[in-house]
């Protein structure tokens, strides 16, 4: 059986049949990927879409010459096409995507259990970082206030990247009960929340 880098390669020569193993393997990476970036008022699926539009760019564009695995630049070409494509959005003002917020830049040391994001993916000044680390609190304490504990527990689980099955079996509850938390916590940002366009 061939690894990744060979199926890339093979790809690359126009083997449909090596393209779909990788799209198909590398969906699961995609689907956690996109979990990182929130968009208000948008869908999950758009977000989606875009990474996968990555993951095809990449399997076109592996070179294993370049020293790295498939995984690791299949990865990088994911998240460039999500943020590029957050940021052409927030440029022609499209409202859904240029409310997105990245939630990759975790601290790992934080109080917080690496909830919120520290920065907004769009492009600001070193002044304008200090400023929204006290946005930073300041929003994560209004979030604490509009949630109740099960969907801040929910909500944390969630944005690691955990599955509704993993979420149901650490919090003992059903997965259609996360469902609806998640759909709850999503009303609840939309209405009490504005993101700077």
């Amino acid at each position: 059986m061939l690894n990744d880098e060979e199926l890339a390669l093979q790809a690359k020569l126009g083997d449909e049949k090596a393209e779909n193993i990788l799209l198909e393997q590398y969906k699961s990476l995609v689907v956690k990927i996109a979990r990182s970036y929130f968009i208000l008022g948008g869908e999950m699926e758009d977000i989606v879409q875009e990474g996968m539009i990555g993951l095809y760019k990449a399997i076109k564009g592996y070179d294993n010459k370049k020293n790295a695995s498939f995984k690791t630049f299949a990865t990088m070409c994911i998240k460039h096409q999500i943020q590029s494509a957050i940021k052409t959005a927030n440029a022609k003002k499209n409202a859904p995507l240029s409310n997105s917020v990245s939630l990759q830049s975790f601290s790992e040391n934080s109080d917080d259990e690496d909830f919120l994001p520290v920065n907004l993916i769009f492009q600001i000044s070193p002044d304008e970082k200090i400023i929204n680390r006290e946005e930073y609190k300041t929003l994560l304490e209004n979030i604490k206030k509009m949630l109740s504990d099960k969907e801040m527990q929910v909500l944390k689980l969630y944005l690691k990247g955990y599955t509704y099955k993993e979420i149901s079996n650490i919090l003992k509850i059903s997965e259609k009960s996360i469902d609806n938390s998640l759909s709850r916590i999503k009303t609840k940002l939309k209405e009490n929340i504005k993101f700077r366009s």
